[in-house]
């Protein structure tokens, strides 16, 4: 026996969900900034990916991996995005309160 009292104890707590970590709200806006943000010039090609994201939105709402009030966050912006011009496209991008959890829409 070493000279660490718990060296040789494992705690096995049948109480923690093994389940895969669910991603949250920031990381969920945070890939969708960068995918807006690395297409910046190509706001064609973003939408594009966008579209692809919203079948994985609605995969993740239906096995219960995101919330509805998340799900309908993302979608408000998606649909800011995809409906935007060049110039609305820069501006949305530039918006930090856009990116923000809980944004809402004032138009």
């Amino acid at each position: 026996m070493g000279w660490w009292p718990f060296a040789g104890r494992t705690r096995k707590d049948s109480n923690v969900d093994q389940r895969i970590h669910v991603k949250g709200t920031k990381v969920w806006l945070q890939e969708l900034q960068e995918i807006c943000e690395r297409n910046f010039d190509s706001p064609e090609e973003a939408k594009r990916l966008i579209r692809q994201m919203q079948v994985e939105w609605k995969d993740a709402a239906e096995r219960g991996d995101l919330d509805q009030e998340l799900s309908a966050g993302l979608e408000r912006r998606a649909f800011h995005l995809l409906k935007s011009d060049v110039k609305e496209w820069s501006d949305l991008l530039d918006d930090i309160e856009f990116w923000r959890p809980g944004w809402r829409s004032e138009r």
